[in-house]
C-alpha cells in the first residue's frame, strides 16, 4: 500500500494550519526581558539565552558564545498499537520548520509546556506519559552546542487498547515510515530521536571488531588527553559577539544568531507568541561512513567534546554546521575534511542514506542537516587517528542506551534502521 491516504491527511493539516511566522528586533519580543545578562521570559518558564567561556583542548583553545539554557526536561513520546503494529505521530507546526508542518511524536512537549505556563490548551495523550516511572533512564541529550545540560525523555509506550483518535493524529506502519524517511522534511528530529532508543539488536551471536573493553579503554585515554571547561557569563561579556537591540551575531558571521520571532497560528495549545530562537546557517552536515565485517555492519565513529554536555560522547563519522564551509571550518581536522572531500562528497562508495532533515523548529529558525551514510571497503579509510572507533549496529544500541551518542548520530542511526525499530 502506498501513502495516498497519508499524503490526503498531511496536506488537508497543511490547509488548515494557519501560521504565520514574522522575524522582529529581540527587544521588542513579548513576554520577554532583554537584560544585558541574560534572555528570560517574564514566568522565568520555558528557556533562556545566556554567555558562556569555553576552555579545552579538544577544539580550539578559548572561545565565547550564547547557549540556550532550558532545565526542564521535556518528553517526547511515541504510542505504539500493538495489535495494529503502527505508531502514532501528530502533524505539528513549529515557528523554525522549514515547510510549516513535519510528524511529531505523540506528544513533543517542554515541562512548561505541559504545565501550561503559557495558558494554554492541554497537550494530548500527555497522561500515557506521565504515568510511566522513572522517566530518568529514557533521558537523552540534545544539541551540546546549542543547549546547555539539556535533556528530554524519549518514551515509547505499546498499548491493545483503541482509543479516540484527534484529527491532526495518523497511524503509520513501519513500511510508511520507511518510506517516509526518504522524504526532505518530514520526520521532525523529534521523532527521529525516540525511534533512535527503540532499534533491535541484531545477530546475537556478533563477534565486532573492537571488544567492549576496548571501547572502554578508548574513552578512557580520551578522557585524560582531552578536557573542555565551561563557565557562565553575561551576554553583555561575550567576546568577539555583537548584541544589540535587533539580535545576537558573531562578530564574523561565521556562526549561528538569535533573532526575535512573532508567531500566529491556529492550531497549537497556543495560538499567539513572540520568542527568541536560534537561526543557525544553510545547511549542516552528519556523515556516517559504514562497512561490513563477518556479515555485520559497522559505524565510523568520531570522540567528542561538547560544552553543552557533562561527559564526553561518540558522535558520527563527520559533522559540521556548515557544508558549505567544511574547508576553512577549525573545528574540523584535516582528516575530517579529508572523509567529506573524498568519501562524501564524492559519487564513489555506496550511498545507504542521503537525505535532508530539519533541526527541532520550536529552538531554530529554519536550519537544516544534511545526513548521508557510505558503505565502503573497510581498508579504504586508511590509519585512523585515537579520536575514531569502529562501532557495530549492538554497540551502538548499548552506547545509546547508557546515553553516550551525541543527538545528531543516535538521529542519523535511527535513519539507517528505521526497518528495525520495536
Amino acid at each position: 500500500m502506498g501513502l495516498n491516504k497519508f499524503y490526503k491527511w498531511f496536506n488537508y493539516q497543511k490547509k488548515i494550519n494557519k501560521f504565520l511566522v514574522k522575524k522582529k528586533n529581540l527587544s521588542d519580543t513579548k513576554n520577554w526581558k532583554i537584560e544585558p545578562e541574560k534572555i528570560t521570559h517574564i514566568t522565568n518558564k520555558f528557556f533562556k539565552i545566556i554567555g558562556i567561556k569555553v576552555q579545552s583542548n579538544y577544539f580550539k583553545k578559548k572561545w565565547d558564545q550564547p547557549i540556550i539554557l532550558q532545565n526542564e526536561i521535556g518528553i517526547l513520546g511515541i504510542v505504539k498499537h500493538k495489535k495494529k503494529n503502527k505508531y502514532l505521530l501528530q502533524a505539528k507546526v513549529e515557528p523554525g520548520n522549514i515547510n510549516k508542518l513535519q510528524l511529531a511524536p505523540t506528544v513533543q512537549a517542554t515541562e512548561s509546556n505541559f504545565k501550561r505556563a503559557h495558558g494554554g490548551k492541554k497537550v494530548p495523550y500527555l497522561n500515557f506519559f506521565l504515568k510511566l516511572k522513572d522517566k530518568k533512564k529514557y533521558h537523552q541529550s540534545e544539541q551540546g552546542f546549542r543547549y546547555l545540560n539539556k535533556f528530554n525523555s524519549n518514551m515509547l509506550i505499546l498499548m491493545n487498547k483503541d482509543f479516540r483518535k484527534k484529527h491532526n493524529f495518523f497511524w503509520l506502519s513501519k513500511d510508511e515510515l520507511k518510506k517516509l524517511i526518504l522524504k526532505k522534511n518530514i520526520l521532525n528530529m523529534d521523532t527521529l530521536s525516540v525511534f533512535s532508543t527503540i532499534i533491535k539488536k541484531k545477530f546475537f551471536f556478533a563477534n565486532p571488531i573492537n571488544s567492549k573493553n576496548k571501547i572502554s579503554q578508548w574513552f578512557k585515554e580520551n578522557d585524560k588527553r582531552y578536557y573542555i571547561k565551561v563557565k557562565k557569563i553575561g551576554l553583555n561579556l561575550l567576546r568577539d559577539w555583537i548584541y544589540d537591540k535587533t539580535k545576537i551575531y558573531h562578530r564574523n558571521k561565521k556562526h549561528f544568531s538569535i533573532i526575535g520571532i512573532d508567531v500566529k497560528t491556529s492550531k497549537r495549545e497556543n495560538n499567539e507568541w513572540s520568542q527568541p530562537i536560534l537561526s543557525g546557517k544553510k545547511m549542516g552536515f552528519a556523515g556516517f561512513l559504514k562497512t561490513h565485517i563477518k556479515d555485520h555492519p559497522h559505524y565510523l565513529c568520531r570522540y567528542l567534546l561538547k560544552p553543552g554536555l557533562k561527559k564526553s560522547v561518540v558522535g558520527c563519522t563527520v559533522n559540521t554546521s556548515d557544508l558549505l564551509m567544511y574547508k576553512t571550518d577549525k573545528n574540523l581536522t584535516n582528516f575530517d575534511k579529508h572523509l567529506i572531500k573524498n568519501f562524501f562528497l564524492t559519487k564513489k562508495n555506496s550511498l545507504d542514506y542521503d537525505n535532508i532533515l530539519s533541526e527541532e523548529g520550536g529552538r531554530f529558525y529554519k536550519c537544516q542537516t544534511k545526513y548521508m551514510i557510505k558503505n565502503l571497503v573497510l581498508n579504504r579509510v586508511g590509519k585512523l587517528n585515537k579520536n575514531y572507533i569502529w562501532l557495530s549496529h549492538n554497540q551502538i544500541i548499548d552506547l545509546i542506551a547508557k546515553k553516550r551518542l551525541d543527538i545528531e548520530s543516535r538521529l542519523l542511526f535511527a535513519c539507517d534502521n528505521i526497518e528495525n525499530i520495536l
